[in-house]
């Protein structure tokens, strides 16, 4: 049976858990229990899990290497698996996508995110889909403080219910398929449900 990866990119350590740039982290957090799949083996250069969810054979991914070395684990977790690029999703944060949204995307290039150039660069192609987590852009001030500090109080309120409508795309995608999964849930706004 194919086995798909499903890869969270975020930063490990206490100091990262609760910012922006780990919204592909708190979505498999939030993933992990409701599929059965625990995400405590070190294995891949980062801690992985093995189970199966909605009939499929399932990989969950936390890479340990900080975000700009993503593609490290990723690429080895694809050449010891054998995953071909359209049984990869990787959820990440978005900058260019307001917070309460996501939106699937299949391929394309990094847009400017390390943790996305970095598994490019290293799977040698931009092929794998994508789970994009709104984070919105900042009014003023460095994108990079932006990205490396926590949600706001007031997005904080709203955050749950964004990470549980990412896990509502992904069990889509699994019980749907991909393209079906983008006409449902591209254009809505987990904060208005």
């Amino acid at each position: 049976m194919a086995v798909k990866l499903i890869v969270g990119l975020g930063n490990p350590g206490s100091r990262y858990q609760w910012t922006r740039h780990n919204a592909g982290f708190m979505v498999l957090d939030r993933l992990s229990p409701q599929a059965g799949i625990s995400i405590a083996k070190k294995s891949f250069s980062g801690f992985s899990g093995e189970g199966f969810w909605h009939g499929q054979s399932l990989i969950l991914l936390k890479p340990q290497t900080f975000m700009n070395l993503s593609g490290r684990s990723v690429a080895e977790a694809v050449r010891f698996h054998k995953i071909p690029s359209e049984d990869i999703i990787v959820v990440h944060d978005d900058l260019d996508i307001p917070f309460g949204r996501v939106r699937l995307k299949k391929g394309g290039g990094h847009g400017g995110h390390n943790g996305l150039r970095s598994i490019v660069a290293a799977l040698g192609s931009g092929d794998f889909n994508r789970l994009r987590i709104g984070i919105g852009r900042p009014l003023h001030g460095d994108v990079v403080d932006y990205v490396l500090n926590p949600f706001s109080a007031a997005e904080v309120q709203g955050l749950l219910a964004v990470l549980d409508g990412a896990v509502d795309v992904l069990e889509s995608v699994f019980c749907h398929g991909f393209d079906k999964t983008m006409s449902l849930y591209n254009n809505r706004d987990f904060l208005a449900d």
